[in-house]
């Protein structure tokens, strides 16, 4: 496994579409539900421990949180922590910002390479989930979701629930979704698929390294 994304550190936090950095390097966006455990995900894959924080009010946070990956003097790229969706709390004008800030964010930000999608095992492909895939559908750019907290199924209905979403997302590739649609099982808890999401995120940030690699182990 690669550790690239172990250098990762704090860099900036953004409230407003204006203010977001004009940094040129790629960037990945990590997108999720309230309590999907994405905070614990970024952290994980980091391999630290308060890197991400969650909100203790679902919802509430409003903010895109950016984290440098790599050298701090010249890094690699950014992994972008975007406001965890779930309105259960949430006032309709923070409603109305979260809707705005994402939306725009997800269609309109150059340098996105693509987004992780974090959704519950249990309960995979939400309206909100739908809805942050339809936001980021005319971009083309590649999505890769990952089933959090798989640990809490069982053998058969990790199957289960892998299947029927890769079912429910070669729908997208029907309906004419032009960028790629992938999906893995995870487990913050058990560290379950945490080597997949390594490489799959590290092939966004330096997908000219990523080739290389893959010839190199071929020539093997």
């Amino acid at each position: 496994m690669s550790f690239l994304l172990h250098q990762s550190r704090f860099f900036t936090t953004v409230n407003h579409l204006r203010d977001l950095p004009p940094t040129p390097q790629p960037e990945i966006a990590f997108g999720g539900r309230s309590n999907a455990g994405k905070s614990t995900a970024i952290n994980i894959l980091c391999n630290q421990k308060r890197l991400a924080f969650a909100s203790k009010t679902p919802g509430r946070t409003q903010h895109i949180n950016y984290f440098s990956v790599g050298p701090e003097a010249a890094p690699t790229g950014y992994l972008v922590d975007l406001p965890g969706y779930g309105y259960a709390e949430v006032p309709g004008a923070a409603k109305e910002h979260w809707q705005r800030l994402l939306s725009t964010y997800l269609q309109s930000r150059v340098q996105l390479r693509g987004m992780i999608l974090m959704m519950d095992s249990r309960r995979p492909l939400t309206d909100l989930d739908r809805i942050m895939i339809d936001w980021f559908a005319p971009t083309g750019k590649p999505i890769h979701a990952l089933l959090t907290k798989c640990d809490k199924l069982t053998r058969q209905e990790m199957t289960n629930a892998l299947r029927a979403t890769k079912k429910s997302l070669a729908e997208y590739k029907d309906a004419g979704y032009r960028g790629e649609l992938t999906v893995q099982l995870f487990s913050a808890l058990k560290r379950t698929g945490l080597e997949e999401a390594h490489e799959q995120i590290e092939s966004w940030l330096m997908p000219g390294e990523a080739g290389e690699n893959a010839s190199e182990d071929a020539a093997e």
